[in-house]
């Protein structure tokens, strides 16, 4: 899920909110003094340089992290400073979870990758008839993005972020389009597969999706700060997302309550509860083996060639080093999760500034390469 506009710098925010950024760093564990202090550096002039009001970063090593902490701002108007505990929204990041709750359905036999999409959503339109679960999760469905500029080049978008829509509704508006590409034929990001899959949860399971994710993979894993993300409810440490806007720092946008809950990645957390997630992917608490195995592989297209996607996760290597990672960014947020596997090195950067100024999978990238240079890559891309 990504929001964005184009924005111009905050000239105030150097001396507003840069400023406190070294004296307001929190901090948990510790690592490397050496490599620790330039780690601070590298993140203090980053966030500088990009005008992100606050950052958590977490690292974490074999399961155990080696370093949490908070950098800035959480929220500029109370001057409160981020902390390890402090809540972001998670963006895309949040595919991952849902691509989990599907796996964990097709090891209970509910569900089956290569099954039509119809089989389990009555109704579905007969151009849906050669799409299958594992399309969706892969983003080779030829769905259209709901945010692509091909269904808001006519100047209304497609969705209207300030509207409340029933699941049914978004199905019946999704089922209308036409397809992009014969399903399987090529990879096209697709934040629209992803909300279906959550109305495919909710229809196998008879669970909202956000419930079935608390249920299955939150509390069992102590993640008690991660949940579905609500505007209304009173949540402890919540930080607020930011956008610049001609010259000026603006909160961010307002999104209807019901398109805050899909599945695309509708998600609060902080890096706390993501190094606990990072911990158990390690291990088969959640997961067989093999179903990681199928996540974490590229697509296969029907003409053989691949695309470095599996289900919920980026999967590309860093100068022969298995890079398994998703980024996300929605309403004043961007969040990343790097995982270097083999390595069993993890990095987790949240910010709270929109996605076209900030950039926390450079960040990530960076703050691993430091640890190990060798995980730098040949030349950071930009989004």
């Amino acid at each position: 899920m990504v929001v964005c506009a184009r924005f111009a710098m905050f000239i105030l925010i150097g001396v507003a909110i840069a400023a406190p950024f070294a004296v307001r760093a929190q901090n948990s564990g510790s690592s490397d003094d050496g490599i620790s202090a330039r780690i601070d550096a590298y993140v203090d002039g980053e966030m500088r340089a990009e005008k992100i009001p606050g950052l958590a970063l977490a690292i974490v090593g074999d399961g155990k992290i080696v370093k949490a902490k908070g950098y800035g701002l959480a929220n500029i108007e109370l001057d409160v400073a981020v902390k390890p505990e402090t809540i972001f929204q998670t963006g895309s990041v949040g595919k991952q979870f849902t691509a989990t709750a599907v796996m964990m359905l097709v090891e209970d036999g509910k569900i089956h990758l290569d099954d039509p999409v119809g089989k389990y959503l009555p109704g579905s339109p007969a151009s849906w008839n050669n799409i299958t679960v594992r399309n969706l999760l892969t983003h080779t469905s030829g769905i259209p993005d709901y945010e692509s500029d091909s269904l808001t080049k006519k100047g209304a978008a497609f969705i209207n972020l300030r509207s409340d829509y029933t699941e049914d509704e978004l199905f019946t508006k999704f089922s209308g389009l036409p397809l992009e590409f014969p399903p399987g034929s090529k990879w096209n990001y697709s934040n629209s597969g992803y909300v279906i899959l959550g109305i495919l949860i909710h229809k196998v399971t008879g669970q909202f999706y956000g419930d079935a994710l608390q249920e299955r993979i939150f509390r069992p894993l102590g993640m008690t700060s991660t949940r579905i993300i609500s505007e209304a409810d009173i949540i402890p440490n919540r930080a607020a997302g930011y956008r610049l806007v001609n010259g000026e720092i603006k909160n961010q946008e307002w999104v209807s309550p019901m398109l805050n809950t899909t599945a695309d990645g509708a998600l609060y957390t902080n890096v706390l509860d993501m190094a606990k997630w990072d911990s158990a992917l390690y291990t088969d608490t959640l997961l067989k083996k093999g179903s990681l195995y199928q996540m974490w592989s590229a697509v296969r297209l029907n003409d053989g060639k691949t695309a470095p996607y599996g289900f919920g996760w980026e999967v590309t290597e860093v100068n022969g080093h298995r890079l398994i990672e998703h980024g996300g960014a929605w309403q004043g947020f961007t969040t990343q999760l790097s995982r270097y596997v083999d390595d069993r090195f993890t990095v987790i950067v949240l910010t709270n500034l929109d996605s076209e100024h900030s950039h926390p999978d450079k960040i990530a990238h960076e703050v691993a390469a430091l640890y190990n240079p060798s995980l730098r890559p040949a030349a950071e891309k930009v989004r």
